[in-house]
Parts: C-alpha cells; structure tokens; sequence
C-alpha cells in the first residue's frame, strides 16, 4: 500500500534531547491530541491546534536542562500525567500543567533515561539504575557499560514487572529486582528501547515484546520471557543511514495493523509496515534537515487525519501528516483558498513583517552600543551534539556535528595521521592547509571545511592507523554575530580499529603478552581504557575482568583479561601484541611502576595473518590496475571509434570505469595501509626475535609490486 505523507510544521521550542516529545491520549476516538515536548532551557511546552495554529495549554518556567520525559498514571486510566527528569530530579504535571510531584532521586549523576509505570519510577544514570514504587527505593543496580535506555514490561505472562536495560557494550541486560536475570548480545551498541504494539493512547502492553535501535542503524524486535529471549527479527543498515534515536509503534497506513515509526541522527523518518511475511518492510522515508529526537503517531493537525509527529534537535516540532495539502486545478481553472487558509497566510505575513522590524531594531541597537565607551562584548552560547565512532563496515571513525545555528566553517586538526574519506551527504567544500608534521607539537592534518548558506549538520569520515595515537581537534564557527568558535576533542587510540565483541575464536594461533607489577585493578584498567575504544571508563566490578576485540579492518582478534597486579593480552595478530607491550610499557614508566613483562609468541600466527590480509590486497591491487588502465582504454576508443575490437574483460574496465573511479577515490591510500601493515608484522615478528630486519624492507616491498601469496609466505620465513 503506497503511503503519502505531507510535512507540517508547527512550532519551535529551545534544544532538545532524545526522547523528551510526547503525544497526550485522545479525548474521542478521532479527535486531535495534545503536544508535550521538553527541551535545554529547561521548559515544558504543551500544545494543542486551534483552527490550523498552534495554541499553547501550557508553559513552565525555565530551569534545569530536560533530559527525558515520559507519560504516566494509574494502570488501567490513560496515561495523561507528564513526567520530566532534569539533573537527578523527576517532576509530574497533570495535562492541564499543575505540578504534582517533585522528586529527588538519590543519585550523585544526571538522570539519562526514564519510565514511569504506575506507581513505579525506574531511572538510569550513566551507569546505575534505580527503582523506586511511591518514591521509595526498591531495587539497584550497577551495570557494567554505560545504560542508554530503560524500558519495562508488565503483561499478563509476566508474574512481575521486568525492567530491560539497554547498555552501550551491545547488550541488553534484563534484570529482576537488583540482580541480572540475563543479558541479550544486539548487532550494535542499543540507543532507545520501545514497547511493541502498545494498545492506543492508553498504553496497555499487550506482549513482552520490545524494540530496538542501534546507534550504527540497525532495528530488531526481541521477545522478552522470565529466563530467555528470543529475538523475533532484525534490519540491518545496508543503506548506511544515520544512528537510531527514536521509535514508535502507530497505524499511520490504516490497515489494522501498527507499523514502526523511526526516527534517526542523520534527518531520516521512516515507516515500517507489514505485509504477509513477519519482518517489516519500508513503505515511506522523508528526510529532515537535522537529526529526530523523538517520533509520535497519532493526530494532531486535524481531526481523523492521522501524522506522523517528529521533535528535531533544535526542537522543530514537526508532523508528516496523511492530510493532503495542496489543491490541484486543470487547465483554466483557479484554486480557491478557503477562508481558514487565507486568514492563515494573513497572520503569517504579519508575523514576517514584525520579525523583520525587530531584526532591524535589534541592528541598530547593536551598533550603537558598540559604539559607546562602555561597550561589553558578549560571546554567544550554542549547543552542538557530536558523535565520533568507529564504522565496523569500512573501519572509519564517523564524525557528526549537529550546531543549533548554521555552520560558517569547520577546522579539523590532527597531531596524528589520518586520512580524510569522502562522504555522499557532505556538501561543504574542503581545502587542506601545509602541514609540518616533524615539529615536536606538529601536525599531520590541517582541513578547512567551509559549509553552504543553512547548514546545521556536517557528517565526516577519517580512517586512522594503529599504532599511530594521538588528538584529533574540531574547531566549530557558526554564523554569529561577533565571531565565535568552540572546540571539541576526539581521541586517536593505539588500537582505534578494534571494536567490541562477546566471543572470539579460541582456535586460532596466539601470541600472548603477560604483564605483572605493582598497579592496582583501576590503573590497569585506565591503561585499557586508554589503548582501545569501547571500553567503559568506569573500573569494573570484582576483582578481573575479560574483554574481547576484533579488528574491523583486518578481522584479527583481541583478549584481554586483568586484575590487580596481573594482565595477559591474546591476539592472533603480532603487531597488535607490538603496540599493547610499547603503549603499556610507556604508560607504567610515567607512572613509575616496574612491569616484568613476557611474551609468549606463535609463529603461525603470522601466516595466519597474511592470509586474512590476501583477499584485500589482491582486491585493491586488481583496483588500482583497472584504474591505470581506464585512461588508455578510453584513448583507444576514441581512436577506433567503439570498443568492440577488446577483449570481454577490458570492454568490462571501460563500462564499469565510473564506479571503479569512485570506489579508488573513496579509498585514499588504501594499498599503502595494506602494505605498511604487511611491513608492520614483518617487522614486529623479528623484533620479538631479537632481530632488526629494517634494512630488508625494501626487498619486501619489491615482492609486494609484483604480489603473490605464496612468495610473501616464503620470504617472511626465510628472512
């Protein structure tokens, strides 16, 4: 079923964070609902539509920023009551905005994720949750990753409220009371948690089914029972879409069935639907300047008109609405406008002519100001959300900046190398500046990015090297008036391609690195912490720890496991061992504890190795041939007029030219990585020997310019 939506604007409130915009449940069955939405200035806004405008029913006043919200009330009542957290405190308003309940929440951190469930309230920090029933405290817990999200299921299979947590390490934790019932492994870190298929506007759950979204774009629903879950499905992000911040559950198609509304970083909305088979399907996507916050289905614009109701991050309330919006007239004909349009257009125009006198007052009033001796100049306040993470798919770092003004420039500055990798949805226009990297504070990357007129959000690639660790510096400039800039930092770790992972493969050759000294179980866990990215920055409970790594360029595998005194490091991957042993070692010095430090090296790990490197070298060593090749071929065509005087596969090169030229740009320097990796491991296993081998590198780099497996193999063994 085809499904058109049309955009609505309604209003604008301040910055807004995840999950603070609610829909009120409906009076009647086809009447419009209420708006609620929270935003950084602290405010609660509820609105309602009057005759096409936005009329407010309430509005509080300035505060504490607003991290989440969500709507309660007595089981079995609609769930009218708004419930809004700021630092560790949760305020309840009735509808009508009278404030019924302050509540301080015993916890030293901001509340970052809320549900409200009758007569019980569940918060999360950033790393414990806390259950309350009539404020008083009943249940604790300490997660072992950052929480993201929380949700609870209460139905009639369930003998007890089962509380779901969703935390960064891509777990879902399930917990009854202060314990760990269980944990499910998710595709991806999980950012926001809903209810499957909650009954309307009065929120009885009819399963314990829950969804989830991922912050690299992957959806999946899981059915939660007592001891076990099953996961039911999952969409993966083959489009490569931004992260998920919201979901909902709503029949905006109208067939009887609910369809899954999603809201992501990068500005898409989109509707699943369900047709005969049980995973769903995309049926509409629409894509907004900046990212979603928060998604609602219900009615709002007009009556029995059903929306699609999204809050952006510099908090546009917006709706996709199913009511048509434009009149169509045949040849000679004339669209009419009916009163309630014209006197809409009226208002608007005298809206824009007020705003443009203030405009010009607030000018005038500035210059003179800055004129007089006792003039102060203010540096302005702006919000910017930014997100820097690794991309499993092609081992880059991600960086997304999102300003609540338009952007005027960007200044990335890098004290290690990097490179910088094309992204499709960036328009801004980039030049890069002289670099000395062989100062001792010098640089190795200078970019300028100068961005279009209304440019909010800039998304960037860059793809670091191992071994290589260091600062990467964003410096933001928005179109402000007197010039301002903010910084924002982003950390190059020794090992920053190895992501998180639940298991690894125990058969594979290892090498083994063994430290023991005199540091405690938190300063070994900095020392992690500072290698590898993924690891939470709180110590661990007890007394050891096991994390597992893999590498999302190569595939090669990390352990690591420690306690107090104590650290063993597994990895089939030398070099990997390499750069553990000098970064730790380096850590331990400046903090003056002696380390006694042992290998435990297994040479079949580097023929392991190279043959997880083969297939992409002789991949992009394929790559770079047909590219060299595209120009002459091109010349020859030319010349004889046509191409079919080639052979099939350089017919094939030429047809193909446009991607494969596409493909070799969006991988600068992709072969030299390969090939300083193969150098890497070379020279790493010799050097666990006792042996400098540097001067050999220029025969290994002869046999790599005419590459085959079998030759690299036997010169790596007889060196």
């Amino acid at each position: 079923m085809e499904l058109h939506l049309n955009r609505v604007d309604y209003i604008q409130v301040g910055v807004t964070s995840q999950k603070t915009m609610k829909l009120l449940p409906a009076l009647g069955k086809k009447a419009t609902q209420k708006v609620a939405i929270a935003d950084h200035d602290g405010i609660l806004t509820c609105f309602g539509m009057k005759k096409g405008e936005a009329v407010p029913v309430f509005k509080t006043l300035p505060g504490q920023k607003i991290a989440r919200m969500d709507l309660g009330g007595a089981v079995g009542t609609p769930q009218e009551k708004i419930f809004v957290c700021s630092g560790s405190q949760v305020r309840g308003f009735t509808k009508k905005g009278k404030q019924f309940l302050t509540f301080e929440a015993n916890l030293t951190e901001t509340i970052n994720a809320m549900h409200v469930s009758g007569a019980d309230l569940f918060v999360c920090a950033s790393y414990i949750y806390n259950h309350y029933c009539d404020c008083k405290d009943q249940d604790y817990y300490l997660s072992g990753d950052k929480i993201n999200d929380i949700m609870c299921l209460s139905s009639e299979n369930l003998t007890r409220l089962v509380p779901v947590l969703a935390c960064q390490d891509r777990v879902l934790r399930v917990l009854q009371g202060s314990e760990l019932a269980y944990e499910i492994e998710v595709p991806g870190p999980p950012s926001v948690l809903e209810l499957f298929n909650k009954d309307g506007g009065n929120d009885f759950f009819t399963g314990e089914e829950i969804l989830y979204g991922t912050t690299d774009g992957k959806i999946g629903l899981v059915q939660i029972g007592e001891r076990s879950a099953a996961t039911k499905w999952e969409i993966d992000n083959d489009k490569k879409k931004g992260g998920i911040l919201c979901i909902d559950t709503y029949d905006i198609i109208g067939d009887g069935v609910n369809d899954i509304l999603v809201g992501r970083d990068d500005g898409t909305v989109e509707v699943y639907g369900f047709d005969s088979s049980s995973e769903p399907t995309l049926r509409f996507d629409h894509i907004l300047s900046e990212s979603v916050t928060s998604i609602q289905g219900g009615c709002v614009g007009k009556e029995s008109y059903d929306e699609v109701l999204t809050a952006t991050y510099t908090g546009w309330v917006t709706g996709l609405t199913t009511e048509p919006q434009k009149a169509e007239a045949g040849p000679g004909d004339e669209v009419r406008m009916s009163k309630e349009t014209q006197s809409k257009v009226e208002a608007l125009r005298a809206e824009l002519e007020q705003l443009q006198v203030k405009v010009l007052q607030g000018r005038e009033q500035y210059q003179q100001t800055s004129q007089s001796s006792t003039a102060v100049s203010a540096v302005p306040v702006f919000s910017i959300n930014d997100k820097f993470t690794l991309c499993q798919d092609d081992a880059s770092y991600s960086l997304t900046l999102e300003v609540q003004t338009a952007i005027d420039n960007l200044l990335l500055q890098s004290d290690v190398p990097i490179d910088l990798l094309d992204v499709d949805k960036n328009s801004a226009v980039v030049s890069f500046s002289e670099c000395d990297s062989e100062q001792p504070n010098g640089n190795f990357l200078l970019a300028t990015y100068r961005c279009q007129a209304n440019t909010t959000r800039l998304e960037l690639k860059v793809r670091s090297i191992e071994g290589q660790y260091g600062t990467l510096q964003a410096y933001i400039t928005p179109r402000l008036q007197p010039k301002t800039c903010q910084v924002r930092q982003y950390q190059i770790k020794p090992l920053s391609l190895h992501q998180r992972t639940h298991s690894i493969d125990q058969d594979r050759p290892m090498n083994r690195l063994s430290l023991v000294g005199q540091f405690s179980f938190a300063e070994i866990h900095s020392w992690v912490v500072f290698c590898l990215p993924e690891v939470p920055e709180k110590t661990p409970a007890g007394e050891s720890i096991t994390f597992y790594f893999h590498n999302t360029f190569l595939g090669t595998q990390l352990e690591a496991n420690y306690c107090k005194g104590e650290g063993h490091f597994r990895s089939d991957n030398i070099s990997t061992i390499s750069i553990l042993s000098d970064v730790l070692s380096k850590e331990a010095t400046k903090r003056k504890i002696n380390l006694n430090i042992s290998y435990d090296i297994n040479d079949d790990s580097v023929s392991h190795t190279l043959k997880m490197i083969h297939p992409k070298l002789e991949y992009q060593l394929l790559l770079a041939r047909k590219v060299q090749l595209i120009d002459a071929l091109k010349e020859l065509q030319v010349h004889e007029g046509n191409a079919d005087f080639l052979i099939p596969e350089y017919r094939n090169i030429l047809d193909e030219s446009a991607n494969l030229l596409e493909e070799y740009k969006k991988q600068p320097a992709h072969l030299e990585r390969l090939y300083g990796m193969i150098t890497d491991l070379f020279i790493d296993k010799f050097k666990f020997k006792g042996q400098n081998v540097k001067t050999k590198v220029s025969s290994l780099l002869e046999i790599l310019d005419n590459y085959e497996l079998n030759s690299l193999l036997d010169f790596f063994n007889e060196a």
